[in-house]
């Protein structure tokens, strides 16, 4: 009898330990690693702080290959793991896919939106937070020439890049904007030596601050600008300590935030469309101890004016993704 109870005992324990596991939250990051310093590693960011306040535990898995998506989204719903948090906007068919297969499992998209019932889409107002660099970049010009070195030419890069070049011309009407891209592939988002080059083909054009919304690949983008003895702008993640001197400001994409929240909302978290706007402070400028010295209190006062007229609807930033027709090209 007491060995039958000890087993028992066991049994329940084993029981509990893995509906305990079950209950675990699960992060997918997207192609370009864990600790890209910019978008996935402001997501690791987010759960890690969550896990610092909470004591709790939390899954995760790097994306390396396409053929990946669906396989490990299912695989960690099949786990248990939930709610499921699944980086970028190549991931909406992913869920669109897998979600409908574990229709008791909540999941939070990044930066796309999936109309399911289980599954929460966070997106970002990245055109509001980049008018507000592209106004710093404009100001802090001497050639009145800056630049934009996007990832994969897509509606999403290309809204950042329309609110940056709105910005600038808020400031200089007449100020030259360059942008380019670097790919039409997956592979454009993990590229630093092509991203360096497209940047000092930009330079030699006249540009002296070129802004990297690239992922991975802006890290070519932000050292070009450095040994170059130019200015450049970091995205999603502060990445103004990677050069302090030489990064301008960084277009903040509270990615860290969007995975503490669902994280913290645990199963069974309200679905739907979350915007992360100025508004909710969702985006903005990084300023800190390795760029007080480039922003003057003049720069800073305007771009906290134009913050606020925005946020007041005073201002309207171009949404690229709503219309492909951007004013400030």
């Amino acid at each position: 009898m007491t060995s039958l109870k000890t087993m028992l005992g066991a049994a329940s324990s084993l029981a509990l330990m893995a509906t305990m596991a079950q209950a675990d939250p699960a992060l997918m990051y997207d192609l370009g690693g864990k600790f890209d310093k910019s978008f996935n590693e402001a997501a690791h960011n987010g759960a890690e702080r969550w896990k610092a306040e909470t004591g709790g535990n939390y899954r995760d898995i790097e994306v390396t290959a396409e053929a990946q998506r669906v396989q490990f989204a299912r695989r960690l719903a099949e786990a248990g793991a939930d709610p499921i948090v699944v980086l970028g906007f190549a991931n909406a068919p992913t869920l669109e896919e897998v979600a409908p297969e574990f229709p008791e499992t909540s999941f939070v998209l990044i930066d796309m939106v999936v109309d399911l019932p289980n599954v929460r889409s966070v997106v970002f107002s990245e055109h509001e937070g980049s008018y507000l660099v592209g106004m710093l970049a404009a100001m802090a010009s001497e050639t009145g020439t800056i630049s934009f070195v996007g990832g994969m030419e897509i509606p999403l890069i290309t809204n950042f890049a329309c609110g940056y070049a709105q910005g600038a011309k808020a400031v200089n009407p007449d100020i030259n904007v360059i942008v380019n891209y670097t790919g039409s592939t997956p592979a454009a988002w993990n590229d630093p030596v092509r991203g360096g080059e497209i940047a000092q083909a930009q330079f030699s054009q006249g540009s002296d601050i070129v802004f990297a919304a690239a992922g991975g690949t802006g890290l070519g983008v932000l050292q070009a600008a450095a040994d170059a003895g130019l200015k450049s702008i970091g995205v999603d993640s502060n990445q103004n300590y990677l050069h302090p001197g030489s990064v301008l400001t960084s277009m903040l994409k509270l990615v860290d935030q969007a995975v503490f929240d669902a994280f913290s909302d645990g199963p069974g978290l309200e679905t739907g469309i979350v915007v992360m706007d100025l508004a909710a402070g969702g985006v903005g400028y990084a300023l800190d101890e390795h760029n007080a010295d480039l922003i003057s209190d003049q720069m800073q006062e305007a771009v906290e004016a134009a913050k606020a007229a925005i946020i007041a609807g005073e201002i309207t930033v171009h949404d690229y993704r709503t219309d492909s027709t951007c004013p400030a090209f």
